[in-house]
């Protein structure tokens, strides 16, 4: 691949770290870029996949102090995340690349608006919280399951279906992003592995992209007070569906 290929591939990956740590959706930047550069699209998707897992990291270790007293809880619903990411991973990789080429278009238009919806979700959330621990509901377990399953599949809006699903079973939004980061951190780790053992990863993307995007959501974490997150979540969105409708065509 050419220097510049590789130059505009680790700008946009420093770009989408930064991305992930004010608004969300990095994903949806990166993956179209990695097409753009002559990817095919399942390459694109595990390239992208394992390229922004220290991302993860670095959240699951800024939400530490979130994490006491939920040794159990953790333990079960990383264990539900494991399933449902080695799942979806083998799912992208044992059908045919044709099948992911007809569904993406749709999954980056979903997670599209959903990036669009996340403010709405997040004051209808807030207003359902509880004070205290509650039992977990058994559906709270099969619902992320499938979160994760998807995850493993595709994984753009990943965070917000997550951070919906466990604030809404929880009752507690801060103890749901909280959770979401770690299950995103697992799930992320699982399709590293499969993925880096059986995928198509581009390691030479990988090795540009995955320190720039650890650069960039430090970076996003240092300015995510002083940008607002609206204007740049209207261009995710747009963006998105722009994505959507190009692979759409494209199929």
């Amino acid at each position: 691949m050419p220097v510049a290929d590789l130059l505009i591939a680790a700008g946009v990956a420093l770009v989408a770290g930064a991305i992930n740590s004010i608004a969300g959706g990095g994903s949806l930047i990166l993956f179209p870029t990695l097409v753009a550069l002559g990817l095919p699209t399942v390459a694109a998707n595990v390239t992208n996949s394992v390229a922004q897992w220290p991302g993860y990291l670095g959240a699951v270790v800024g939400f530490r102090d979130h994490y006491r007293g939920q040794r159990t809880r953790l333990v079960a619903l990383s264990l539900v995340a494991v399933v449902g990411g080695t799942a979806g991973s083998i799912l992208l990789l044992t059908t045919p690349s044709s099948a992911f080429d007809t569904v993406v278009p749709v999954l980056v238009l979903l997670a599209s608006l959903l990036i669009g919806l996340q403010p709405l979700l997040t004051k209808r959330l807030q207003a359902n919280e509880t004070d205290g621990e509650r039992r977990d509901p058994l559906w709270l377990y099969v619902v992320v399951l499938l979160a994760c399953v998807y995850g493993g599949y595709f994984g753009g809006a990943l965070g917000v279906i997550l951070t919906a699903v466990l604030a809404l079973g929880l009752g507690r939004l801060k103890l749901a992003n909280a959770i979401k980061s770690l299950l995103a951190l697992v799930t992320a780790s699982t399709t590293v592995v499969v993925f880096g053992i059986f995928g198509p990863v581009d390691w030479l993307l990988v090795a540009v992209c995955a320190p720039a995007a650890l650069a960039g959501g430090f970076l996003g974490a240092k300015l995510a007070s002083r940008i607002p997150s609206t204007p740049l979540r209207v261009f995710i969105v747009v963006f998105g569906i722009a994505v959507a409708v190009y692979l759409f065509l494209r199929a």
